[in-house]
């Protein structure tokens, strides 16, 4: 029988967060385990019951999101962070994916979505709202880079793309190297060979560069 996802909730409004348990709780393979109005609340909870899923918004009391996030991916490494937040915007969506951060949704999202989103960064993907998604991929595309990144890509190892890949769906270098049986300096080796091929210089622009090469979609 598959394991239910343990979802965790963190928003400081009590509607927003009651609306949304009801939604997973009615999910026949999830739970909302436990939820905070505030940042350091969600890092001390998450510490001790390790979620499979946190949905995080950004504008909460006492600490920002960023914070936030990259406190929870220390206290709870195999949790996955869904970011879910009223700023359309691909500089907090960069901020966060920097942060250690799987998924991230406007709250403008339908319901279907949001549960979508919610079983992708589960199983092991990046969820990126759509419209984002397009904007962050963009600046690859309106350099007319498609088609030198696939000639780029040619050039990686099966090795150093899997990497890649897994860099870009939120995974640490010692999560990677435990999926792949590797050591922990193999997989730097790895991404660092495969980012100096193609130019990439952080996970945000690794994120990009998945997202433009279809990586992350279907999740």
């Amino acid at each position: 029988m598959t394991s239910r996802i343990k979802v965790f909730l963190a928003d400081d409004h009590v509607c927003v967060r009651d609306g949304i348990k009801a939604l997973i709780n009615e999910q026949p393979d999830m739970d909302v385990i436990a939820e905070a109005e505030d940042g350091a609340s969600a890092i001390s909870l998450c510490k001790k019951l390790h979620p499979d899923v946190i949905v995080l918004d950004i504008s909460m009391p006492g600490m920002n999101g960023v914070k936030v996030a990259s406190q929870l991916k220390q206290v709870s490494p195999r949790s996955r962070t869904l970011i879910l937040t009223i700023h359309d915007s691909t500089a907090y969506l960069r901020q966060m994916l920097e942060a250690g951060a799987a998924g991230y949704l406007v709250k403008r999202a339908t319901t279907e979505e949001l549960i979508h989103a919610i079983r992708s960064v589960a199983k092991g993907g990046t969820y990126i709202d759509p419209m984002l998604a397009e904007k962050l991929a963009a600046p690859l595309r309106k350099k007319g880079a498609d088609r030198d990144a696939k000639i780029a890509d040619s050039e990686l190892s099966e090795r150093e793309e899997e990497v890649l890949r897994l860099t870009a769906q939120g995974y640490s270098s010692k999560e990677i190297a435990e999926q792949l049986n590797v050591g922990r300096k193999s997989v730097e080796t790895y991404k660092l060979r495969a980012m100096e091929k193609l130019g990439l210089e952080s996970r945000t622009e690794i994120v990009r560069h998945a997202v433009a090469r279809g990586w992350l979609h279907d999740i």
